[in-house]
């Protein structure tokens, strides 16, 4: 009778690190999504006219040189770069979720997909932090290594290979 018994089927335990990165992942997709509906919506916008709004409210002085030459950068934007704009953080925003969606499902193949894509930033974060240091920059590129470390160190036991 135990011979036909089926085994059951282990459930992955429960992996805090893994739903950290998963959170981040969504924060990071909601971002760019929330950032593509903004700029879609500006598409029918005065832009140089909502820099000048931004700065206000912001309380910045909009003839100081650097605001004034970013002011002429922002007259030179066209509907077409703001489509390609709209475009591309839709894009990387279902990346991010994807990435998140199957880190939860744990689907093996998007462990190697988030450790890529992680990998691709790092030297780019590098760069950035060695050129322009910021404390932000640097903690973005602390959870892009832990993310990649974490993974690769743990992806058998994260992921679990059922054959039926």
């Amino acid at each position: 009778m135990a011979e036909n018994a089926k085994t059951p089927v282990s459930r992955p335990r429960h992996a805090p690190t893994l739903y950290f990165i998963v959170g981040f992942k969504l924060l990071k997709g909601a971002v760019a999504l929330l950032l593509a509906l903004k700029i879609h919506r500006l598409r029918e916008e005065d832009l140089p006219e909502q820099f000048q709004k931004l700065l206000l409210f912001l309380h910045l002085d909009p003839e100081k040189k650097f605001f004034s030459d970013l002011a002429d950068r922002v007259a030179d934007i066209t509907p077409a770069n703001l489509h390609w704009l709209v475009a591309g953080s839709l894009l990387y925003s279902v990346f991010m979720f994807l990435q998140a969606v199957g880190l939860v499902f744990r689907v093996s193949w998007i462990v190697w997909l988030v450790i890529g894509e992680s990998c691709f930033f790092i030297p780019v974060e590098l760069f950035e932090l060695v050129h322009r240091p910021s404390w932000v920059k640097f903690f973005i590129l602390a959870v892009n290594v832990l993310i990649v470390w974490y993974l690769f160190a743990n992806r058998a036991r994260l992921i679990k290979h059922h054959h039926h």
